[in-house]
């Protein structure tokens, strides 16, 4: 749950550049899964519900698209982190065109907007203008019993008319989408074409250089892959490619398409690039409806650096192409669409009964979001790995305090996908990168897997999270096999999952000085709340003991848990509350670890711990919501829900939530839901369209009976997980400078002279500065800095000889932040945002080809945008081990 308040000592770039704001003066009645009643439309209530920003898109962090406004065509959409990802639609009624999607073209009028409903699955609009009503649906088959179909990067967009006026229309209906989609920023190149597909009508666009998998990073979009869109040529799509202004013109005067395809490529997107368009046209009669669908899509080739294995999504995992895919969703629309519906009742009913509407509006905003902030990929074997992303918060990758919140969504929903959170984590933390005997936080800086960059990295125990990790895994662990009722998952991972409980066991119950989830808030000692959490996972491991039949460990644990439990119930007690630190008395903190001791039925603390909680809660909340504990009036939103389930009551749930409820509904800030955010004037904090919103189906995991019956139908995947890649054998061929300092020739003034990362180049002719490598600020992550660098930029360059050239020869360079990098004068790699230790990548073929025996040129260009900054660099021989 991190924030760059630690920025000195965790590696978190957190690019605060991407935050949008954009305040509507009226705050439009927007009203979700059972309400839609246009009645309401501006007016302000206790009922109301308007999301902050609407789900269009969301299926993985780089193919995220939102509409951050009231309707639909108040504001452009965008990608989560704010940038522009323009949609836009268009209808034509008669001859007289209206804007249903985007703020373009501003001269088109828009339709009337009637209705917003958002479902766990689906996004639907509905419009008037002209006598006919038109709804514009986006629906994702997010169906979690399905891990392939849900993992598919595809997007339905349906538009369906009827006449309201008793006439006869004729209707024509205009999509385009810009080459934003393709790029990290507008001065990217872009190409496009328009492939041929047997059934379907396809337009694709993506970056020329295509450097798959090169950019990592916190407030960053994909610029690797290719977008689609397709339309069945059943649907008689008309579809052209050319410039925005003149295609959306076409459209709006003449309800046509340009007639010529923009054949102007390569282009930056920022040089007027063109715009993908499609067209439907259709005669709608009294009585009757009319529609026209089509697909978005997004084909990312490889999806996650796993430990030095570039994975595919899961759906490629039979061989499926981006075109199969395509393909077979079009044929099974209709099939697809049931499910869909289907799955959004039911899980909206189960919501209703369990904490009433408010619940049902937050869940069913909250659902897609949850999953659009993970990957799902295949490993070695074909086993689904799911990642998450610390979504503006530090760019972390499957990091366990945050798919600890997040899980409850895939616990209850299928087991499988939160296993296959877990498991990259189980695997880490059992090999030999490993060398803590606690758990690991994170596996690295979204999407390269190569291990944990949080606090000190894979090389210093300072600034962990011990406890908070330790018990987190445990615990998710247990809830796994809980709701599968087999404990052949854990039986493979107990001896890690042991050594993390003997951990908890010397360190859980009064924890030293130390981070939590809630790491924001600074180091804290005697952690209350840390400490439950630890009391909760040790008898949750004993629990797991006894189904082993490890009859003495079980008793053992489970002894001293409830030891533990009584003894925190007297350190921590301040007469009508409990503490946020057992030396702190006047202290009182969110004890949302007290949830598992009633989902677990662990039955460790009275049931007058939690109602004694909860009526103090009650006293302190605010006007959007309940404080995290005494130190400030921010909160954690999915914190709020898993401490209004500790009583077990619906009534302290709905009392707990309705404030959620009025925040997203008043929040300024418009952004996919943000979870850290002030309680008394709605105002985000910090972070937005984080995964941890998964957790507010916590509440649902109470009722026995329904969590039994999403697990049975969503099934269990057969197979078993492929063990953690093998570290590659590393031998240093032009060592780095971390055993001893290596000599540089360096300048922060851009080069006058434009090949100076030549080897005929003179730094010496050029006044260049020399200094030992590296180049750095103090306080860099795992950097040894020796000579000081501050400014924006560096450019640094070097001669190495080699004795001969090794076919295996990598680069090795631990860069903060992007860095492009020369050998003899030719492009080797250009790599995007930071590292917190040395990594190895391939080196261009052009590049390797120029290395010769004898004396080497190396030169590289550094740059930084914010927090620490370093440069280092190297080659290796890297043998990757069977």
């Amino acid at each position: 749950m991190h924030s760059n308040i630690f920025e000195a000592v965790i590696p978190a770039k957190s690019e605060r550049k991407g935050f949008f704001k954009r305040v509507s003066g009226v705050l439009t009645v927007l009203l979700i899964a059972f309400t839609a009643n246009p009645s309401l439309a501006n007016k302000s209530n206790e009922s109301s519900f308007r999301p902050p920003s609407v789900p269009l898109i969301a299926c993985d962090p780089y193919f995220s698209i939102w509409s951050p406004a009231d309707e639909l065509y108040g504001s452009a959409t965008c990608h989560w982190t704010g940038t522009d990802h323009p949609l836009v639609s268009m209808v034509r009624i008669d001859g007289k065109t209206y804007r249903l999607m985007g703020n373009q073209p501003e001269a088109i009028n828009p339709a009337k907007q009637i209705s917003l409903d958002v479902y766990p699955t689906r996004t639907v609009y509905t419009f008037q203008a002209g006598g006919a009503e038109i709804q514009l649906e986006f629906m994702q088959a997010a169906l979690p019993d399905d891990i392939d179909l849900l993992s598919q990067p595809v997007v339905w967009l349906e538009w369906e008319a009827k006449s309201v006026d008793g006439k006869s229309h004729d209707i024509s209906v205009y999509m385009d989408a810009g080459m934003d989609l393709a790029v990290h920023q507008n001065n990217q190149y872009v190409e496009w074409s328009k492939p041929d597909f047997d059934s379907l009508n396809v337009l694709k666009t993506g970056t020329q250089s295509q450097n798959v998998l090169a950019r990592k990073g916190d407030n960053v979009r994909i610029d690797w892959g290719y977008f689609y869109m397709a339309a069945p040529k059943g649907q008689n799509p008309q579809s052209q490619i050319s410039k925005a202004h003149k295609s959306r013109a076409y459209f709006a005067a003449r309800g046509d398409l340009p007639g010529s395809m923009d054949k102007d490529m390569p282009r930056r997107v920022e040089e007027d690039a063109p715009v993908m368009a499609y067209k439907f046209d259709r005669k709608l009669k009294s009585g009757q409806s009319a529609s026209c669908r089509m697909m978005l899509a997004y084909d990312d080739i490889k999806s996650v650096l796993y430990f030095g294995d570039e994975l595919e999504a899961y759906w490629k995992k039979d061989g499926k192409t981006i075109e199969d895919v395509l393909a077979r969703a079009a044929e099974n629309f209709n099939q697809i669409k049931k499910r869909c519906k289907s799955f959004d009742k039911e899980l909206m009913q189960d919501l209703k009964k369990a904490g009433g509407d408010d619940y049902v509006k937050i869940a069913s905003l909250a659902y897609r979001q949850a999953l659009s902030a993970n990957k799902v990929v295949a490993d070695e074997n074909g086993m689904p790995l799911m990642f998450s992303k610390e979504n503006f918060s530090n760019g972390c990758m499957g990091t366990v305090d945050v798919f600890y919140p997040f899980a409850p969504q895939v616990l209850l929903l299928n087991p499988t996908l939160a296993k296959a959170s877990f498991v990259p984590i189980l695997e880490y933390g059992r090999s030999d990168r490993w060398k803590f005997p606690f758990a690991p936080h994170d596996v690295g800086t979204y999407p390269h897997a190569m291990g944990q960059v949080y606090g000190g990295g894979e090389r210093s125990a300072e600034n962990q999270m011990p406890v908070e990790e330790c018990g987190n895994m445990i615990l998710l662990t247990a809830a796994a096999v809980k709701a599968e009722g087999d404990v052949e998952f854990a039986r493979k991972y107990w001896d890690i999952l042991s050594s993390w409980a003997e951990y908890l066991k010397s360190k859980g119950l009064d924890p030293e000085n130390q981070l939590c989830t809630d790491d924001f808030a600074g180091h804290l000692a005697h952690n209350v709340n840390l400490s439950m959490k630890a009391i909760v996972s040790l008898a949750a491991y004993a629990d797991m003991a006894d189904m082993m039949g490890e009859k003495a460990r079980a008793s053992l644990y489970r002894r001293t848990a409830q030891k533990y439990a009584k003894q925190w119930m007297e350190m921590a007690d301040d007469g009508d509350h409990y503490r946020l630190a057992f030396d702190k008395p006047g202290t009182w903190s969110q004890k949302y670890n007290l949830v598992w001791d009633r989902i677990l039925d662990l039955n460790l603390f009275p049931d007058s711990v939690a109602r004694t909680e909860m009526e103090y809660y009650k006293k302190v909340q605010n006007k959007y919501g309940l404080p995290l504990d005494n130190r400030s009036k921010y909160t954690k939103l999915d914190w709020i829900f898993w401490t209004a389930s500790i009583t077990g009551s619906k009534k302290d749930f709905k009392d707990l939530i309705a404030p959620v409820r009025k925040f997203i509904s008043e929040t300024p800030d418009r952004v996919p839901m943000t979870d850290w955010y002030w309680t008394h004037n709605a105002e985000q904090r910090g972070f937005q369209a984080r995964p941890v919103v998964g957790g507010v189906f916590i509440k649902l995991m109470d009722n026995k009976k329904v969590w039994n019956k999403w697990v049975e139908d969503a099934g269990s995947v057969a197979g078993q997980w492929a063990p953690l890649p093998k570290p590659p054998k590393i031998e240093p061929v032009v060592e780095m400078s971390y055993d001893e300092p290596k000599m540089w020739y360096y300048t922060f003034d851009k080069p006058a002279n434009e090949n100076w990362y030549k080897p005929s180049f003179d730094p010496i002719e050029e006044g260049w500065s020399r200094g030992a490598a590296g180049f750095g600020t103090s306080g860099t992550p795992s950097a040894e800095v020796n000579t000081v660098w501050e400014t924006p930029n560096i450019w640094i360059t070097r001669k190495f000889h080699l004795d001969d050239i090794p076919e295996e020869l990598e680069l090795m360079i631990h860069h903060d932040e992007d860095a492009t990098v020369y050998i003899n004068g030719k492009m080797a790699a250009k790599l995007y945002g930071y590292t917190s230790s040395p990594g190895h990548y391939k080196i261009k073929e052009e590049a390797f080809d120029a290395l010769k025996q004898g004396k080497n040129t190396m030169a590289i260009h550094c740059r930084q945008t914010t927090g620490g900054q370093y440069i280092d660099a190297g080659l290796a021989q890297v043998i990757e081990q069977d």
